[in-house]
């Protein structure tokens, strides 16, 4: 990088802070910090929701899968997780978005306290706190490595550069700042996205490769398959199962855009933006990595410096610190949504259970509550990160794919599948059984059961095996102890009552609940 680049990356971190500050100006409460009190345009709302879905992890971890292995990157990751949400968006988005505007909570986890009940609850939110740290962790090591590969400073410098700036903004203007940030980050990705695209393709006309004659060189032998290597059926069908809980709510901050609409329909609309995009834009970004074996030589086993190499050599000057500051947005969107999101469980869900003081904050109180949990957050995940490329997480994607993938399903399954009717019969005893067993079994495939296999456990089986216990448990559970008390059916026909929003029953969270609304 050179004064140039520089510049350009300085002018992005100012530009984000400045967001904060003007959005800050929205923030009134504890409401219009976690839910933008439901009052985001679906179209914000969708290219948020895809914006948060994203970090360097793509750049690096993903750009190893890409140089290693080809399209499958495409088809094992991006795909999935555009079709899920396309599920999603008649499944959930409609029956999330009514937490808010039917039960009037600002938390997705909010509701577990009467849909199930309080320990139900309280293991979800710190199981999904604790999960959280880490995997944001990963994603401040993945923007420290890109940026350490461009400008030699340290991973830990990198990790509280990037880490600071995301504090000063997401703190100041909660998800307004979220979102309007991640507005601009998405017209600086498409800028970035499209420059290095067009670079390649120069490059590989250059070389008299051509921009569809690459696939026949020998380098890309086997780059076309669509399922290879570790990425086979089995961890396409347990990656889709995993992204269709993760993106619709399970990993909390794609939830929150759900929630900050202002109508179930409108929920429903920013889905289907969010899974236009990420069907057709993730094609432009890894078409370069996929070309990256003819272009450079990754100096990692894994090729996760590949994206890195290939963008110092093709790029001049300001257009390197474009595509740079395309680096950042992706992750600082990301984990400023995460900040948001874990605040919001600890102000709404955990707080008020540990200390009496926080069941009575004013509107005030709470809002400071909510800014410093965001900071203690986000201070945590940046401890994290220095400890991801340590013996126990191994590195990036390690974390990214097998951590957090493999962990999601016991998380998610009984938030999500508790709204919707058919799992009525599934009470407190199926919430905790399924995610404590599926939790377990995550631990044996991962360790106990690992070293005892020669090679190891495949990991498909190391992300599918903890989700398809947790499901199973979920439903048999609930089949054999049903607990479809009428407290519980008033919560699930709350949020799947269709008609008009504003004359739904307003269902107190923490309070009981004596009749069923009707439809209507």
């Amino acid at each position: 990088m050179n004064g140039l680049d520089w510049a350009v990356l300085i002018a992005y971190f100012g530009v984000m802070v400045a967001i904060g500050v003007w959005s800050h100006k929205r923030v009134d409460n504890v409401s219009d910090f976690f839910t933008a009190g439901g009052k985001m345009p679906w179209w914000l709302s969708g290219i948020s929701h895809h914006m948060s879905g994203y970090s360097a992890v793509m750049f690096t971890g993903y750009a190893g899968i890409a140089y290693t292995y080809g399209v499958t990157s495409f088809v094992t990751w991006s795909f999935p997780i555009a079709l899920g949400i396309a599920i999603g968006s008649k499944l959930f988005a409609p029956r999330i978005n009514r937490l808010r505007s039917r039960l009037h909570v600002a938390s997705p986890l909010e509701y577990l306290k009467n849909r199930y009940d309080l320990k139900t609850q309280q293991a979800l939110a710190w199981s999904g706190m604790l999960l959280k740290i880490v995997d944001v962790g990963a994603k401040w090591a993945a923007i420290a490595t890109l940026l350490s590969v461009f400008t030699g400073i340290s991973l830990n410098q990198g990790i509280l550069i990037t880490g600071t700036i995301t504090a000063v903004y997401c703190t100041i203007g909660g998800l307004w700042a979220d979102a309007l940030t991640e507005l601009g980050q998405f017209v600086i990705q498409l800028l970035a996205g499209v420059a290095m695209f067009v670079a390649v393709v120069m490059e590989l006309n250059d070389k008299n490769i051509g921009f569809l004659g690459a696939w026949d060189e020998p380098e890309l032998k086997g780059h076309g398959e669509p399922l290879v290597g570790p990425y086979g059926t089995v961890f396409l069908m347990a990656f889709l199962f995993i992204k269709l809980f993760e993106y619709n709510g399970g990993m909390l901050n794609q939830a929150q855009r759900y929630m900050a609409t202002a109508s179930p329909k409108e929920a429903e609309r920013s889905a289907r933006l969010s899974a236009i995009l990420w069907l057709v834009w993730p094609v432009v970004l890894f078409y370069p990595m996929w070309m990256s074996p003819l272009l450079v030589e990754s100096q990692k086993p894994d090729g996760s410096d590949s994206y890195g190499l290939m963008t110092e050599q093709l790029l001049p000057h300001g257009l390197l610190g474009l595509v740079i500051v395309g680096f950042f947005s992706h992750t600082m969107a990301m984990c400023s949504s995460d900040a948001n999101a874990i605040a919001a469980v600890f102000t709404r869900d955990v707080a008020p259970v540990i200390s009496t003081r926080a069941r009575n904050w004013s509107q005030r109180s709470g809002l400071i509550a909510a800014r410093l949990a965001t900071v203690v957050f986000l201070g945590l995940s940046m401890a994290a990160a220095t400890q991801v490329n340590s013996p126990a997480f191994k590195d990036i994607i390690t974390v990214v794919i097998k951590w957090v993938a493999g962990l999601m399903g016991p998380m998610a399954i009984p938030m999500m599948l508790g709204l919707l009717r058919p799992f009525r019969r599934s009470g407190p005893t199926a919430a905790l059984g399924s995610w404590s067993m599926g939790l377990f079994a995550f631990w044996l495939v991962n360790y106990p059961i690992n070293w005892s296999v020669e090679g190891g456990v495949p990991l498909q089986y190391q992300v599918s095996i903890p989700l398809a216990v947790s499901l199973v448990l979920y439903i048999l559970i609930g089949f054999l102890r049903p607990e479809d008390t009428p407290e519980r059916l008033a919560v699930i026909e709350t949020v799947n009552t269709d008609g008009d929003d504003g004359m739904a029953v307003r269902v107190p969270v923490g309070e009981p609940v004596d009749t069923v609304p009707g439809k209507g």
